[in-house]
């Protein structure tokens, strides 16, 4: 008899985490993924801010299964789902059968009804968003150093972060350090420590999901590093030249986008009902409505628990629905009755500020300041995939700890004193 045929787009970590569940099951997995590596999307800003290289914090799929021949890997872009044939169809004509079809595809930013925004201020969800956000931020620096008009000057210094959960808050942070501790002898035209640090939420408050109490220290903590905080007045325009919040227009060369997400294309493939965001609605077991052979799990899914709440798009909930579907696939094959409806179970929320400050939220146990900032990194630490990417990414941090200098400060793909509006 074949073995069951589980096709399963995407390796984050929702993706990653049913696969490695599913080992020893008889079933034949491929998995779907444009890119040929799992990202740790955690530490995704580090690269974006010059703490850690792309390949501490990205593996290549195929040597993660290469001792795993029950899994094929195969690197497309999915455009579509046949229900009716139990295919997925690739760009490029492939198609790929499947008797069980697992969509794990993630999200990108958006930027509510305003697409044109990104050429201005690029989010990060990729190894590619990481290095171009790295390549203007390292590059206002040096055009600044050539400029000898002070206000254009002082606009090429200006940042802003539009966002203020914990990666607007991440990268805030390591900029202002950036700029007023790591980079303040190597130019002799300019004073990093003039460079403005903007901000900008327009919620009450950042780091939203925190207590109000954290929520308070973090931006106590980010305004000593130089930080200035904007809440409560939104966005309301982007241009190569800056950012309007509100009615107040600032001159700003380099924006950054940290405010909203996007799901992939799923729901629609599937001619699923779909939330605001794009996820696809999904009953409590993971599945599609009306498609038992079907799941959708991670940032692609909207998926509420028992009381109502939804489940937040971060880590741990994609790696626990990885592994409630794996459980629910091994009892249909052994024909043993199912695990119950998925149910989340919150394991904290984090955030880091900066070299020795963050703010930890275990429910009971909240923690903020240099001992939040050990547990952080001791947390992301654990969760990093092989011991060699645990030792180098503990090691740079170290480092920077005791020198204060960041380790990837390289401007490389377009390699160029012009940005990418063509100045």
């Amino acid at each position: 008899m074949a073995s069951h045929r589980v096709v399963v787009v995407g390796s984050g970590f929702a993706g990653l985490q049913l696969v490695l569940d599913l080992k020893g099951a008889p079933v034949d997995i491929t998995l779907i993924d444009r890119r040929n590596h799992h990202l740790f999307q955690p530490l995704l800003y580090q690269v974006a801010t010059t703490l850690l290289a792309t390949s501490e914090i990205a593996w290549p799929v195929r040597r993660l299964f290469r001792d795993r021949p029950d899994v094929k890997t195969i690197l497309g872009h999915v455009t579509g789902v046949d229900r009716q044939e139990k295919t997925v169809r690739l760009r490029d004509g492939t198609i790929v059968p499947y008797d069980t079809l697992v969509l794990a595809t993630g999200a990108r930013h958006a930027y509510f009804g305003h697409d044109e925004w990104e050429a201005f201020a690029p989010g990060l969800k990729t190894l590619e968003d990481a290095t171009t956000i790295r390549r203007r931020v390292l590059l206002a620096f040096e055009r600044a150093e050539l400029e000898t008009d002070p206000e254009t000057r002082q606009a090429l210094l200006t940042f802003a972060i539009i966002g203020g959960g914990p990666t607007g808050v991440e990268l805030a942070g390591i900029i202002a350090e950036l700029a007023h501790r790591t980079l303040v002898d190597e130019f002799r035209s300019i004073d990093t420590r003039s460079a403005r640090i903007l901000l900008i939420e327009a919620g009450p408050r950042i780091l939203a999901a925190f207590t109000p109490d954290l929520s308070q220290y973090g931006a106590k903590a980010l305004e000593k590093l130089g930080v200035t905080v904007r809440t409560g007045v939104p966005v309301t325009d982007i241009s190569a030249e800056g950012v309007r919040v509100g009615e107040e227009f600032v001159p700003a060369r380099t924006v950054l986008w940290a405010a909203g997400v996007q799901a992939s294309r799923a729901a629609e493939w599937l001619g699923a009902p779909a939330d605001r965001a794009g996820r696809a609605i999904v009953e409590r077991d993971l599945t599609v409505p009306g498609a038992a052979d079907i799941f959708v799990i991670g940032d692609t899914a909207s998926v509420t628990t028992a009381d109502g709440k939804p489940v937040p798009g971060v880590a741990p909930a994609a790696k626990q629905q990885g592994a409630h579907v794996a459980r629910v696939i091994r009892s249909r094959l052994a024909g043993k009755p199912e695990p119950g409806p998925f149910a989340y179970r919150h394991q904290g929320n984090l955030a880091t500020i900066g070299r020795s400050a963050a703010v930890v939220d275990f429910g009971r146990i909240k923690l903020k300041g240099a001992i939040a900032w050990w547990v952080w990194g001791i947390a992301h630490i654990y969760f990093l995939i092989g011991t060699r990417s645990r030792f180098a990414v503990a090691w740079s941090w170290l480092w920077i700890f005791m020198s204060g200098q960041h380790s990837a400060r390289l401007i490389t793909q377009k390699e160029t004193l012009k940005d990418e509006n063509g100045r």
